[in-house]
């Protein structure tokens, strides 16, 4: 893939510094909240509004989308703010209705990107189309299915290509909706140097106080731009209420952003760090997953008038994994009082669920 990087993507009148902003509700509700939303954000300077038009959920009977009959209202944000306008395309109709409709960029849901069937789909029908065309990770951490999809797209003769990173999914309770992993599109970098990447903090953190932060992070990892999730009521909206930030807030937290610009000949120290915030994230849901295990264990004990410690158990325990952790350099000492820290956890949330009436 050659000529990919961020003046590639742009339209006229969309300058090329960092970062190129997005933004624009989940869904098109109505005509009215779509053109109010358009017209604040452009009074705020953001020149691509962004809006879901099909917007099948998780689980059926929210709401999903205005379907084709939304598309004018993005017609009407581009003639009454003069607006670019973007909008998710999952299938072949989808492209043929955007298309028709005028929208300028499209983007690939990461559902879609998890499918190289419907992604070909897509491809199939943008042959021989000159736009901007986004595509996210998929929902799973799978850095090589991502860029089946980026060449998928590249290779039906789209070169106007940028990535979006929305985080990926987790069956685990835990801090952000999708957890960032910033480690994978660290490496689509590293792959490819000049290919455009935008962050979605919605998605990433699900939560709005989470979205300023993530903003943030992403400018220090050298992302070329953000997609945010913008709604005049965020409250009352019909899809991810408690992702969605007024365009008010949006402008804050883009005018507080610090956007660095240093050239390093070696690993930005920023990558560095975002690794190893990534990293503690996964141990602390590893651990917590260990502690759900843990209370299992308590139940089956409970059930079968089991005592909790079990001291052979424990010493082989130790003992092996001291041992795994010696072959892959960690001093044994370390190792054996992280172990013993999680042991006495585990031994306190066993004895919770033994103490449980019922």
């Amino acid at each position: 893939m050659k000529n990919l990087d961020l003046q590639s993507i742009l339209l006229p009148g969309i300058d090329d510094k960092r970062p190129l902003v997005i933004a624009g509700p989940c869904s098109a509700e109505t005509e009215e909240q779509v053109l109010n939303t358009a017209k604040a954000l452009a009074s705020k300077e953001i020149k691509i509004f962004r809006a879901g038009i099909w917007k099948p959920r998780t689980k059926p009977g929210g709401f999903e989308g205005a379907g084709s009959a939304g598309l004018p209202w993005l017609k009407r944000v581009k003639e009454e703010t003069g607006m670019y306008v973007a909008t998710e395309v999952a299938t072949r109709d989808h492209v043929f209705e955007a298309l028709k409709a005028g929208i300028d960029i499209l983007w690939i849901g990461a559902r879609t990107v998890a499918n190289p069937f419907a992604v070909q789909e897509i491809a199939d029908a943008l042959h021989g189309v000159d736009m901007p065309v986004l595509i996210k990770n998929p929902v799973n951490p799978d850095l090589e299915l991502w860029i089946g999809a980026i060449e998928r797209i590249y290779g039906a003769g789209l070169h106007r290509i940028g990535v979006i990173h929305r985080g990926f999914s987790s069956y685990d309770k835990k801090m952000y909706r999708n957890i960032p992993l910033w480690h994978i599109p660290i490496e689509l970098r590293r792959r490819y140097p000049n290919l455009p990447i935008l962050c979605d903090p919605s998605h990433i953190g699900g939560k709005r106080e989470l979205i300023a932060p993530l903003c943030q992070q992403a400018m220090d990892l050298n992302f070329d731009g953000l997609i945010i999730e913008a709604h005049p009521n965020p409250e009352e909206a019909l899809s991810d209420a408690s992702q969605q930030i007024t365009p008010d807030v949006l402008d804050y937290i883009l005018n507080l952003l610090v956007i660095r610009d240093v050239t390093q000949t070696t690993e930005n120290l920023t990558e560095l760090r975002h690794q190893i915030d990534s990293i503690d994230e996964g141990l602390l849901e590893l651990l917590a997953k260990r502690m759900r295990v843990s209370r299992e264990i308590g139940v089956y004990k409970k059930e079968h008038n089991m005592p909790v410690l079990q001291t052979p158990r424990y010493g082989e325990i130790l003992e092996n994994r001291t041992k795994m952790g010696s072959s892959m350099e960690l001093n044994p000492d370390f190792v054996k009082k992280i172990l013993s820290e999680i042991h006495e956890e585990s031994v306190r949330q066993q004895m919770v669920i033994m103490n449980e009436n019922g």
